[in-house]
């Protein structure tokens, strides 16, 4: 159980850094009346991601770092698509705390339920519609995983191709 808890969490953790850049670009595009949620969403993945540091490190691993940049899902040149990608960022932030969920126990599990749904609320919000189910990607005909927007999801430990990239 504590090696799947750590591989979920450094999965989770990728998806933060990827967050945290997602949002960093999200935040410089989205329309004004926006913004101040942007940033709201950016402080709390950097405070989900500054958790999850010291909580791979409590399960006795080497936390994943961040990359330098991540390659986005799609072109982001105005508010629109900002918006999009904060929805695509949301889902996939929940998608990979369903899987810590499913792998923790006890206050661990706690903090990654609390997480998805901070992720599925978010992803609302942007989106201005909710999916079924949360954090629990849609199988496409291929066997890859979709988020709740239809992008694709992949499935690395790292959580690479999962987040921003």
């Amino acid at each position: 159980m504590r090696d799947g808890a750590l591989k979920a969490a450094q999965a989770a953790l990728a998806a933060e850094h990827a967050a945290v850049y997602g949002y960093g670009v999200a935040g410089g595009r989205v329309a004004a009346g926006r913004r101040a949620e942007a940033t709201a969403a950016h402080h709390a993945h950097r405070a989900r991601r500054d958790a999850l540091v010291r909580t791979v490190r409590g399960l006795g691993g080497e936390p994943v770092a961040s990359d330098p940049a991540y390659a986005l899902p799609f072109a982001v040149p105005g508010p629109a698509a900002a918006v999009r990608l904060a929805a695509v960022l949301e889902d996939r932030v929940a998608d990979v705390y369903s899987d810590l969920v499913r792998a923790a126990q006890g206050p661990l599990r706690r903090e990654a339920a609390d997480a998805l749904r901070e992720a599925a609320v978010r992803a609302v919000r942007w989106r201005g519609s909710g999916v079924p189910f949360p954090g629990l990607a849609e199988r496409a005909a291929d066997g890859s995983r979709r988020d709740g927007a239809g992008a694709r999801i992949g499935s690395d430990a790292k959580g690479r191709t999962g987040t921003t990239h």
